[in-house]
C-alpha cells in the first residue's frame, strides 16, 4: 500500500485532532477509491524547526493558500491549511480573518470569547446572528492547489455553555439547535460544522488527486 504524508499547517492540538478526525472519516466512507494508498496527516508539530506563517491575506482563501504553501515548499511535501473564522453580524463581519487573535494575543481563546461578547453586550438577542466560515487548502509538491469553502450559521449566546471543541464554540449555537457548539459529541459536530463541510467537500479531491498520482 503507498503511503501519502501530508502536513497540516498548525500547531494548534483541537484543529489537528479535528481535521485527523474528519479525514478519516471521510476517507473510511470514500472505500473503494483509496484503497491502494494511505493518507498519514500530521501537524506542525513535527516539524520544530519551522516557525509561523504570517497570515498578511485579506480573505480566508488568501491566508489558507498562504500557509499551505508555505509549509509545502518550507518540508518538501504536500500541505492542507485552513483559515476560519467567527463572522458576526452585528459587527460588521468581524473578528473574521483575526478571529484567532481578536482579544491581541493569537490563540487566546477565552480573551477572544471575552471580547465579543462585551462588544455584544447590548445587542438584542434576534440580533445577535452570525457564522463560522472555513476555507481548506490543498498544495501538492508541485504548487497546484484545490480549495472549498464550509459555512455554519447560527447565533452568539450571552455567556459561553459546554468544554467540547475550542475557540468561540462555547458560544456560538448552529441554526436549529438548542446547544452551543461546545456541547455537542466530535461526530455530531463534525456533521455540521464549517471545518467539516470543507474537509468533506475536498477530500474527495484530495484523493482523486492522489489517485492521478498512482
Amino acid at each position: 500500500m503507498i503511503s501519502h504524508r501530508l502536513v497540516l499547517a498548525t500547531r494548534n492540538p483541537g484543529k489537528i485532532v479535528e481535521f485527523r478526525r474528519i479525514l478519516n472519516e471521510v476517507s473510511s466512507d470514500l472505500g473503494g477509491e483509496i484503497a491502494n494508498y494511505k493518507i498519514e496527516l500530521v501537524g506542525l508539530d513535527q516539524f520544530s524547526e519551522l516557525g509561523d506563517v504570517e497570515e498578511t491575506g485579506t480573505t480566508f482563501l488568501e491566508n489558507a493558500l498562504l500557509k499551505a504553501r508555505t509549509v509545502s515548499e518550507q518540508t518538501g511535501l504536500a500541505a492542507i491549511a485552513d483559515d476560519s473564522g467567527l463572522c458576526v453580524d452585528a459587527l460588521n463581519g468581524a473578528p473574521g480573518i483575526f478571529s484567532a487573535r481578536w482579544a491581541g494575543e493569537h490563540g487566546n481563546d477565552g480573551a477572544n470569547v471575552e471580547k465579543v461578547l462585551s462588544q455584544l453586550e447590548r445587542v438584542a438577542d434576534e440580533e445577535r446572528s452570525a457564522h463560522f466560515t472555513c476555507v481548506t487548502a490543498f498544495v501538492a509538491q508541485d504548487g497546484s492547489f484545490l480549495s472549498e469553502e464550509g459555512i455554519m450559521r447560527g447565533r452568539i449566546l450571552r455567556a459561553p455553555v459546554g468544554s467540547n471543541g475550542f475557540g468561540y464554540d462555547p458560544i456560538f449555537q448552529p441554526l436549529g439547535s438548542g446547544l452551543s457548539t461546545a456541547q455537542f459529541e466530535a461526530k455530531a459536530k463534525d456533521a455540521i460544522s464549517h471545518r467539516g463541510q470543507s474537509l468533506r467537500a475536498i477530500a474527495p479531491r484530495i484523493t482523486a488527486f492522489l489517485d492521478a498520482l498512482g
